[in-house]
């Protein structure tokens, strides 16, 4: 049986570009075409497709609501973003919202027909760049405990004062030493974080954990 295919996606040369892709192979189906996300959830729900392609910058609600709104009523529903943006927040929201994979508009048709197929066996299709930028995502919250271990002791009770917004002349007499060493100790941990402010390594700091 061929998988059915619904589409939210409000420009019209882009949807009827993805309804001829879909016509042209026989595992696919289009049920329906949305051009936003009410219209989406409004028919979506009554013919319970078994993929939905879906834009994020709709007029009106945006794809992520979109999807969020679909998964509730329909939590079995394979949803995959197709979008021109690829900013990693839009793309963790989507995600967190209920999409299984995440495409660029710029994607080649084979590879569309692909992730199609992909997602509704249970994969999670995302372009390579979309795929590159999360596992960055994922090192980088690695990095600050990684970092963090870099420092001596006396460079994390410098970095916790610093963090903690004390002054400098405060951090000197707190820890006995004077402006100069204390200076060397900040410059020290700024390499080690690869930071240049007090505000950045703070947010290492409090990102630790």
């Amino acid at each position: 049986m061929p998988i059915s295919v619904s589409i939210v996606e409000d420009d019209r040369d882009t949807r009827e570009g993805l309804i001829a892709l879909l016509g042209g192979e026989s595992n696919l189906r289009c049920l329906n075409t949305y051009a936003s996300g009410e219209a989406a959830l409004r028919g979506i729900p009554a013919e319970q497709p078994d993929v939905a392609l879906v834009d994020i910058n709709l007029p009106g609600m945006n794809g992520i609501e979109c999807v969020s709104k679909l998964k509730v009523q329909l939590p079995a529903l394979q949803i995959l973003i197709l979008t021109m943006y690829e900013e990693t927040d839009l793309i963790f929201n989507a995600l967190r919202a209920g999409a299984s994979g995440y495409l660029l508009k710029n994607t080649p048709p084979a590879e569309l027909v692909q992730a199609i197929e992909q997602v509704h066996a249970g994969g999670a299709p995302m372009s390579m760049h979309i795929a590159r930028k999360v596992v960055n995502h994922f090192h980088q919250l690695q990095k600050p405990a990684a970092d963090l271990d870099q420092l001596t002791r006396r460079e994390q009770e410098v970095l916790a004062l610093l963090a903690k917004g004390c002054l400098y002349k405060e951090i000197s007499d707190h820890l006995g030493i004077s402006f100069h060493t204390l200076r060397n100790h900040q410059r020290a941990i700024y390499e080690k974080l690869h930071v240049h402010s007090r505000t950045e390594a703070a947010v290492k700091f409090f990102s630790r954990d």
